[in-house]
């Protein structure tokens, strides 16, 4: 028989396979997530064990609602705490950022710690006593009810735990220009001069006092070094360092966000590069007077009415 006249099955022919590239960059794709994500975990975990044996123990705590007619601002109390050893902390830094997502902005307030304070359910004292008697609680009804700003959540950083952070984050340190030099009482020298600080010597500028400006030169740079962090956050290179700083951060800072909103909040602060921050201080110029009481030391007494006024302008909103 013929071969062009066989009709049986035409048997098949092997077919190569065909490279695929969409199944190789999926694969890729996969193995990088893979990768990534180990990388983080482990960094994670890197920074949290950093943090044992650094828990802060605030109190209960319950923040007011956002105003259903204004959501896009919240307001957060920002304090920075100081054991003298007995347990009980003393806060050192008191501030309150409001943050409004819609407009990009970032207001912070710093309140002196020597404020003359209307202290709920005790006598008046000075403003960073108010924690020391009842916790974070008590200070955020104290700030509330003297000055009307609702505040919704709050973060607490030992000062011992903010070098660890300002390291574990920035290894290279924070750009500061250092006006003056500056040793007194800080555990740190600083000579004048644009430097890069670490976590100690950024301390040592934020807390340094010994000049004729005194606290009020002390909250103009805790303010400046605030404003230095948010920058160097911003920066690309500071995205292999997340992980490990939201671990530090998990530990080494006490708030009443969950770890989800936490990181959250930072991711939509850190890509919003356009965000603004400005400041102010209370008591304004021209608005308090220096007093002394027995029981409560040398105090800086307000002029509640203007500094309220000063409060409203700056926030862009009336208060209660």
């Amino acid at each position: 028989m013929r071969e062009d006249q066989y009709e049986g099955p035409v048997p098949k022919r092997r077919r190569r396979k065909k490279l695929r590239i969409g199944r190789v960059f999926t694969t890729f794709l996969f193995l990088s997530f893979m990768i990534i994500g180990f990388y983080s975990y482990f960094q994670y975990q890197a920074g949290r064990s950093m943090a044992k044996g650094q828990e802060i123990d605030p109190g209960p705590f319950q923040g007011d609602v956002v105003d259903p007619k204004d959501p896009s601002v919240e307001n957060y109390l920002l304090l920075g705490v100081d054991d003298d050893g007995s347990g009980k902390s003393r806060t050192d830094t008191i501030m309150v950022l409001s943050w409004d997502k819609n407009a990009g902005e970032i207001r912070l307030i710093s309140f002196m710690r020597d404020i003359y304070a209307q202290i709920p359910g005790y006598k008046s004292y000075k403003l960073n006593t108010a924690y020391y008697l009842n916790g974070v609680q008590t200070a955020k009804d104290t700030i509330t009810g003297m000055f009307g700003i609702p505040i919704h959540h709050y973060a607490i950083v030992n000062f011992d735990n903010f070098e660890s952070i300002i390291d574990t984050a920035f290894p290279n340190g924070i750009e500061i220009e250092v006006q003056k030099e500056m040793s007194e009482k800080i555990g740190v020298t600083l000579m004048p001069g644009v430097q890069r600080l670490n976590g100690k010597e950024l301390l040592g500028f934020a807390r340094f006092r010994a000049d004729a400006e005194g606290d009020f030169g002390r909250v103009a740079r805790q303010q400046e070094v605030l404003k230095a962090i948010k920058e160097e956050a911003l920066s690309p290179k500071m995205l292999l360092h997340l992980p490990k700083l939201a671990g530090a951060l998990d530990g080494f800072i006490e708030t009443d966000l969950t770890a989800k909103d936490e990181l959250q909040k930072a991711f939509t602060l850190l890509i919003n590069k356009g965000v603004e921050m400005k400041t102010m201080t209370i008591p304004i110029e021209g608005s308090y007077q220096f007093a002394n009481y027995s029981h409560a030391g040398a105090v800086i007494e307000l002029d509640l009415d203007k500094n309220k006024k000063a409060l409203s302008e700056f926030l862009n909103r009336s208060l209660d």
